[in-house]
């Protein structure tokens, strides 16, 4: 079968379409291409080929070398984030490292880093994380859907448990990173309840998390829509139907309880103290920013 391997030619760093609505994040890098770990939600099919196999993880035998001389060309302090679509800590990382050695070059440079995963490696990296952010920001965000290992298992497949998750989240917490939650996505007749939304709030503030950014519904454009109905055909018998029925050919499908669950998330953050919305994370991510900002 043909990959479509991206070209040494082709840009490492992507510049994000406004870095105050995505976590204070300027330019975008994936350290590798594909997942293993078969989410029926994740809308990243629709940016491969139809050729390309999408648990098929690989990474651009430049990747460092261009990463370095594309960021070094960037100012001090310029915040870099990883998995904005692919799994940047796969099981592959353990043999290559080239996330661990693309967060050498950021350490390097002087640069910030926000990192978005489903994966408890990214712990082992946390002495790196803790040199990043003695020059600049360094965030982790762990990606936890439901409280629930058994629909874990449906769901994420070929993820860590929860449990696994939150433990490496409370580690990097306890070493003084800044971590939070994405609580995304919140599907709906699945883990669309108070109890799991108000749960994952809590277990975020035992953890040492600094806020929690949800999202209470998911997508389903292009490819993905056949696929979802595919997995959940199997994996949750006759939702199919029900899906068809509230939401018809409507590419995004949020929860019809999103209001009710929307209130109860942001009582339980605000009486924990955990920030949620974007502005406020941005503003948690970027201090400095924001200071010289109001001063100008």
């Amino acid at each position: 079968m043909n990959q479509s391997i991206p070209s040494s030619q082709s840009p490492m760093l992507f510049p994000a379409k406004d870095p105050s609505h995505r976590f204070g994040v300027a330019f975008d890098v994936e350290p590798y291409r594909g997942c293993p770990f078969g989410c029926l939600y994740c809308d990243s099919h629709n940016v491969l080929g139809p050729d390309e196999s999408f648990s098929r993880v690989f990474a651009r035998p430049d990747a460092i070398a261009a990463f370095s001389s594309e960021l070094n060309a960037r100012e001090p302090g310029t915040i870099v984030g990883f998995g904005k679509l692919f799994e940047p800590y796969p099981p592959l990382e353990t043999k290559e490292r080239v996330t661990r050695r693309l967060l050498e070059v950021i350490a390097d440079a002087g640069a910030g880093v926000v990192i978005v995963t489903k994966s408890d490696l990214v712990a082992e990296d946390a002495a790196l994380l803790r040199r990043i952010k003695a020059a600049a920001p360094a965030v982790v965000l762990m990606c936890i859907t439901t409280l629930n290992e058994d629909v874990v298992k449906k769901l994420e497949p070929g993820c860590p448990t929860t449990a696994e998750r939150f433990r490496a989240i409370a580690k990097l917490s306890s070493e003084g990173i800044v971590t939070g939650i994405l609580m995304q996505p919140i599907v709906p007749f699945i883990n669309d309840t108070e109890e799991n939304i108000v749960g994952i709030v809590r277990k975020a503030k035992d953890a040492g998390c600094r806020f929690v950014y949800p999202s209470f519904g998911m997508n389903l454009a292009g490819r993905q829509r056949d696929r979802f109905f595919d997995l959940i055909d199997r994996e949750f018998p006759r939702l199919k139907n029900v899906y068809m029925d509230q939401f018809g050919a409507k590419w995004s499908c949020q929860s019809k309880a999103a209001p009710a669950l929307k209130k109860a998330f942001v009582f339980e953050c605000r009486k924990l103290k955990l920030k949620y919305g974007m502005n406020d994370i941005v503003r948690l991510v970027r201090p400095t920013s924001t200071v010289q900002m109001k001063l100008f």
